[in-house]
């Protein structure tokens, strides 16, 4: 009788931390990136990860760079920093991750304005061309003769 108790205590104390794990904390983070106009394609840290309006999950905050490009309007190329909350801290961290019995859902939105592309006139890229021109014959006159060879 006596085995058959222990037995019961050790499926008990199973299950007991059964539960505990299964109704741990968790941190769910999101970061929402929204463009005006919509339908850029957006990539953080040098990896696409959609067309906005766009929703990616992430698990450290600090500083992201950002690169947003869509037809017909200039290429965004900027660094964005994600500020962490209190709880992201020790010890509460420990706490927010592992003791608290729910989910803690962190939500943070993004909004970039995308300024239209400016074609450049035929003068202004005849001038660029021919500014391109004397800079490669200056540093081609630079050059060493005996490294030309």
């Amino acid at each position: 009788m006596k085995q058959n108790r222990t037995g019961t205590e050790r499926a008990g104390l199973f299950l007991l931390l059964l539960a505990i794990t299964m109704t741990a904390g968790c941190v769910e983070r999101r970061l929402t990136i929204h463009t005006e106009p919509p339908g850029a394609v957006v990539w953080l840290n040098d990896e696409e990860i959609g067309t906005s309006p766009v929703t990616v999950g992430f698990n450290w905050y600090g500083d992201y760079k950002v690169r947003i490009e869509k037809s017909g309007y200039r290429i965004l190329d900027t660094h964005r920093d994600l500020p962490r909350p209190a709880e992201d801290y020790f010890p509460l961290d420990f706490f927010a991750e592992v003791l608290w019995p729910g989910t803690i859902r962190r939500d943070t939105a993004w909004n970039f304005t995308l300024q239209p592309a400016e074609n450049p006139t035929a003068e202004q890229l005849i001038e660029q061309a021919r500014q391109f021109q004397e800079q490669a014959q200056r540093q081609w006159r630079s050059i060493p003769e005996e490294a030309v060879r």
